[in-house]
Protein backbone atom coordinates (compact mmCIF):
# COMPACT_ATOMS: atom_id res chain seq x y z
CA UNK A 1 0.00 0.00 0.00
CA UNK A 2 3.11 2.28 0.76
CA UNK A 3 4.54 1.84 -2.51
CA UNK A 4 1.25 2.88 -4.44
CA UNK A 5 0.97 6.23 -2.49
CA UNK A 6 4.94 6.89 -2.59
CA UNK A 7 4.52 6.24 -6.70
CA UNK A 8 1.25 8.58 -6.80
CA UNK A 9 2.97 11.10 -4.53
CA UNK A 10 6.24 10.98 -7.02
CA UNK A 11 4.33 11.39 -10.35
CA UNK A 12 2.51 14.76 -8.36
CA UNK A 13 5.61 16.10 -8.16
CA UNK A 14 6.72 15.60 -11.24
CA UNK A 15 3.55 16.98 -13.14
CA UNK A 16 3.70 20.18 -10.57
CA UNK A 17 7.33 20.91 -10.98
CA UNK A 18 6.74 20.08 -15.28
CA UNK A 19 2.78 22.03 -15.99
CA UNK A 20 3.45 21.74 -20.10
CA UNK A 21 3.72 18.03 -19.55
CA UNK A 22 0.61 17.52 -17.83
CA UNK A 23 -1.02 19.49 -20.77
CA UNK A 24 0.30 17.94 -22.90
CA UNK A 25 -0.34 14.07 -21.10
CA UNK A 26 -4.00 15.26 -20.84
CA UNK A 27 -4.49 15.89 -24.68
CA UNK A 28 -2.95 13.18 -25.70
CA UNK A 29 -4.98 10.83 -23.16
CA UNK A 30 -7.99 12.94 -24.31
CA UNK A 31 -6.94 11.95 -28.12
CA UNK A 32 -6.59 8.65 -27.37
CA UNK A 33 -10.42 8.32 -25.77
CA UNK A 34 -11.75 9.90 -28.86
CA UNK A 35 -9.79 7.68 -31.27
CA UNK A 36 -11.06 5.06 -29.22
CA UNK A 37 -14.56 5.53 -28.79
CA UNK A 38 -14.20 6.50 -32.94
CA UNK A 39 -13.69 2.95 -33.98
CA UNK A 40 -15.75 0.83 -31.70
CA UNK A 41 -19.17 3.50 -31.23
CA UNK A 42 -18.78 5.87 -34.19
CA UNK A 43 -17.74 4.01 -37.14
CA UNK A 44 -19.71 0.79 -36.32
CA UNK A 45 -22.85 2.73 -35.82
CA UNK A 46 -22.35 4.77 -38.89
CA UNK A 47 -21.93 1.29 -41.19
CA UNK A 48 -24.85 -0.44 -39.62
CA UNK A 49 -26.76 2.78 -40.32
CA UNK A 50 -25.82 2.63 -44.07
CA UNK A 51 -26.68 -0.67 -44.52
CA UNK A 52 -30.16 -0.08 -43.24
CA UNK A 53 -31.26 2.73 -45.65
CA UNK A 54 -29.58 0.24 -48.37
CA UNK A 55 -32.00 -2.31 -47.23
CA UNK A 56 -34.92 -0.33 -46.74
CA UNK A 57 -34.08 0.97 -50.10
CA UNK A 58 -34.10 -2.10 -51.77
CA UNK A 59 -37.28 -3.02 -50.43
CA UNK A 60 -39.70 -4.40 -53.19
CA UNK A 61 -43.02 -6.52 -53.80
CA UNK A 62 -43.07 -9.84 -52.64
CA UNK A 63 -40.02 -9.08 -49.61
CA UNK A 64 -41.47 -11.01 -46.34
CA UNK A 65 -40.78 -7.98 -43.85
CA UNK A 66 -40.55 -7.73 -39.94
CA UNK A 67 -41.80 -4.12 -38.65
CA UNK A 68 -39.81 -3.00 -35.27
CA UNK A 69 -42.78 -3.83 -33.15
CA UNK A 70 -42.69 -7.25 -34.55
CA UNK A 71 -45.09 -7.69 -37.11
CA UNK A 72 -44.55 -10.02 -39.71
CA UNK A 73 -45.85 -9.80 -43.36
CA UNK A 74 -45.19 -9.86 -47.23
CA UNK A 75 -44.99 -6.34 -48.79
CA UNK A 76 -48.13 -5.42 -51.27
CA UNK A 77 -47.01 -2.98 -52.39
CA UNK A 78 -44.47 -0.03 -52.27
CA UNK A 79 -45.07 4.02 -52.23
CA UNK A 80 -42.33 6.77 -52.14
CA UNK A 81 -42.28 7.00 -47.74
CA UNK A 82 -44.46 3.45 -46.93
CA UNK A 83 -45.20 0.44 -47.50
CA UNK A 84 -48.14 -1.90 -47.35
CA UNK A 85 -47.52 -5.03 -46.06
CA UNK A 86 -50.14 -8.26 -46.28
CA UNK A 87 -50.45 -9.73 -43.01
CA UNK A 88 -53.11 -12.20 -43.50
CA UNK A 89 -55.43 -12.71 -45.97
CA UNK A 90 -57.71 -10.13 -45.98
CA UNK A 91 -55.74 -7.81 -43.69
CA UNK A 92 -53.11 -5.17 -45.07
CA UNK A 93 -51.80 -2.59 -43.31
CA UNK A 94 -49.45 0.63 -44.33
CA UNK A 95 -46.01 1.48 -42.29
CA UNK A 96 -43.63 3.96 -42.70
CA UNK A 97 -40.16 2.62 -44.36
CA UNK A 98 -38.40 3.69 -41.16
CA UNK A 99 -40.36 0.70 -39.28
CA UNK A 100 -39.05 -1.80 -41.38
CA UNK A 101 -36.51 -3.52 -38.98
CA UNK A 102 -35.96 -7.25 -41.23
CA UNK A 103 -36.12 -8.14 -44.68
CA UNK A 104 -35.89 -11.56 -46.26
CA UNK A 105 -36.91 -12.66 -49.70
CA UNK A 106 -40.10 -14.56 -49.88
CA UNK A 107 -39.87 -15.94 -53.26
CA UNK A 108 -36.86 -17.89 -52.74
CA UNK A 109 -37.99 -19.18 -49.73
CA UNK A 110 -41.48 -20.89 -51.56
CA UNK A 111 -38.96 -22.00 -54.03
CA UNK A 112 -37.07 -23.72 -51.17
CA UNK A 113 -40.05 -25.19 -49.65
CA UNK A 114 -41.90 -26.72 -52.66
CA UNK A 115 -38.68 -28.72 -53.88
CA UNK A 116 -38.67 -31.33 -51.00
CA UNK A 117 -41.93 -31.74 -51.11
CA UNK A 118 -41.88 -33.04 -54.84
CA UNK A 119 -38.18 -34.77 -54.10
CA UNK A 120 -40.11 -36.99 -51.49
CA UNK A 121 -42.63 -37.89 -54.01
CA UNK A 122 -39.85 -38.65 -56.76
CA UNK A 123 -38.04 -40.55 -54.56
CA UNK A 124 -37.36 -43.84 -55.36
CA UNK A 125 -38.11 -46.57 -52.43
CA UNK A 126 -35.92 -48.50 -50.73
CA UNK A 127 -35.94 -51.64 -52.34
CA UNK A 128 -36.63 -54.29 -49.27
CA UNK A 129 -39.61 -52.24 -48.42
CA UNK A 130 -41.00 -52.04 -52.00
CA UNK A 131 -40.36 -55.77 -51.88
CA UNK A 132 -42.01 -56.19 -48.61
CA UNK A 133 -45.14 -54.51 -49.69
CA UNK A 134 -45.48 -56.53 -52.80
CA UNK A 135 -45.20 -59.67 -50.62
CA UNK A 136 -47.73 -58.10 -48.50
CA UNK A 137 -50.26 -57.55 -52.10
CA UNK A 138 -49.89 -61.04 -52.61
CA UNK A 139 -51.15 -62.32 -49.43
CA UNK A 140 -53.61 -60.08 -49.40
CA UNK A 141 -54.82 -61.14 -53.06
CA UNK A 142 -55.03 -64.77 -52.09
Amino acid sequence: MNGIQNGLFLLQQTTASNPTGSLISTIITFGLVFVIFYFLIIRPQNKKQKQMQQMIAGVKKGDKVVTIGGIHGVVASVKDSTVVLKVDDGTRIEFSKSAIASISPVKAEEKAEDKPDEKAEDKPEDSAESTRKTEKEKTEDK
